[in-house]
Formats: C-alpha cells, sequence, structure tokens
C-alpha cells in the first residue's frame, strides 16, 4: 500500500473515475489531513491520453489538464524545498515526465 512510503507529502492527487472526483491531500508528520475535493470539471475518460501540469506557486499547488486549469491546493507543507521526489502509481501509461 501507500503506507510503506515514509515521510511528508505535499501533494497528492487520486483520480476516481467512478465518482469523477480528483482528490487531494497532505501528509505531515505521519498524518494525512483533510481531503479537498472540489474541481471545475472532470477531465479524464478511461484510456484517453492527458497532460497534467503541477505548478508550484508561492501560495499553492496549480494543477491544469490539456492546458485548463483544474483545481489548486494551498501549500501545507512550509518547506518547499524538501519537496524533491515525483511518484506516479496505478493504472497509467506514463509517456513523459519535464
Amino acid at each position: 500500500g501507500d503506507e510503506e512510503i515514509e515521510g511528508d507529502v505535499g501533494l497528492e492527487l487520486k483520480v476516481n473515475f467512478s465518482e469523477k472526483a480528483v482528490l487531494r491531500n497532505a501528509r505531515l508528520s505521519g498524518q494525512w489531513g483533510a481531503s479537498e475535493t472540489a474541481l471545475s470539471f472532470f477531465p479524464f475518460a478511461p484510456g484517453e491520453p492527458f497532460k497534467m501540469e503541477i505548478v508550484c506557486e508561492h501560495q499553492q499547488f496549480r494543477i491544469l489538464v490539456d492546458g485548463q486549469p483544474l483545481c489548486g491546493f494551498t501549500h501545507r507543507l512550509t518547506q518547499l524545498a524538501s519537496l524533491t521526489a515525483l511518484r506516479v502509481h496505478g493504472d497509467l501509461q506514463l509517456t513523459k515526465v519535464a
């Protein structure tokens, strides 16, 4: 499961097709906070390619899909320099990370 990896998580994004939801959360000192779910639209379709951009701004992460703003996530982890890794898992085919 996800709990094998220790440490803080600045942003977790979970796409849920059955509920047409994109959950955002963070883990600080081993504790997950409350999930945020507000969305402007649900851009994903099974088997369809997409381009996701995660922009780290001063106050928040801004998430765009295919160039369209999807949602934001206000930073809960204040030491942004400690964010050093990106983990992608689940049923998707990753074609490029830039």
